[in-house]
């Protein structure tokens, strides 16, 4: 029940952004969501009319954004800025983690909503917020856990914190969605199949109820939970009429 109240005021929510752009003609963004949260988003928005960003392409929470190029007669980027926070001096800083980064932010009085991505790598932390707080966070977060820390700018992620794309080939009896799943991600069929009976299937942000949904070249599936990979199409029938799929994980 709790979960269905808050559905329908994200839902409400998103009917007054998607309303707001088409009244004037301007972009209107929301804060980060989960995917479960910003699917809800095409229950009041046209595919066309909907875009999820957080980021980048792998980015879990995003931003919805209303509106397009073709009606408002311009683009802009999404209101999101990449924040690096990185120790003063690594050789005497604590073992950092996503949770020390995260709580330290929130000690701020900031809420979840306006926080993305949070990814770690060499004990620094690359965070994705809503531009309206970022110089906010930069000025007052000058501590992690006993570790002093500095805040900047930056452009992109770097190598060393961006998710990385392993190949991978599985074997399936079809082409359906629950099948390949179910093999990417060494599930039994029963567990893959109930994924989608929870909406915990995503295909291209959009939640999937569908099992025998087949998925067509370069979509990207996300299962809530396990990860997300980019479908990349049949290479080849094998001796016994199965087929053998090529999909890009993302680790």
């Amino acid at each position: 029940m709790q979960n269905d109240d808050h559905d329908e005021q994200l839902i409400k929510r998103y009917g007054e952004l998607a309303g707001r752009a088409e009244r004037t003609g301007a972009y209107a963004y929301s804060d980060f969501h989960s995917p479960s949260g910003a699917a809800l988003a095409y229950h009041v928005g046209g595919e066309g009319f909907v875009r999820l960003w957080g980021g980048q392409e792998t980015s879990e929470r995003v931003m919805v954004r209303f509106g397009n190029p073709e009606e408002m007669g311009y683009d802009e980027d999404f209101p999101i800025v990449l924040i690096r926070i990185a120790p003063i001096q690594p050789k005497f800083a604590d073992r950092l983690g996503h949770r020390d980064f995260l709580g330290a932010i929130m000690n701020l009085g900031i809420e979840r909503d306006v926080i993305g991505d949070v990814l770690v790598a060499d004990n620094s932390a690359y965070v994705f917020a809503c531009d309206r707080i970022a110089e906010f966070v930069c000025a007052e977060l000058t501590q992690v856990k006993h570790t002093p820390v500095r805040c900047e700018i930056m452009d992109e992620v770097p190598a060393e914190a961006a998710p990385r794309l392993v190949a991978e080939t599985v074997t399936v009896s079809s082409l359906r969605l629950d099948g390949i799943i179910s093999h990417v991600y060494h599930l039994s069929r029963t567990e893959a199949k109930s994924k989608f009976a929870a909406e915990e299937v995503f295909v291209g942000g959009r939640a999937c109820q569908r099992p025998e949904y087949e998925p067509g070249d370069g979509e990207v599936i996300s299962v809530r939970g396990h990860g997300k990979f980019i479908y990349e199409g049949v290479s080849r029938r094998t001796s016994k009429e199965r087929y053998a799929v090529r999909v890009s994980k993302y680790a």
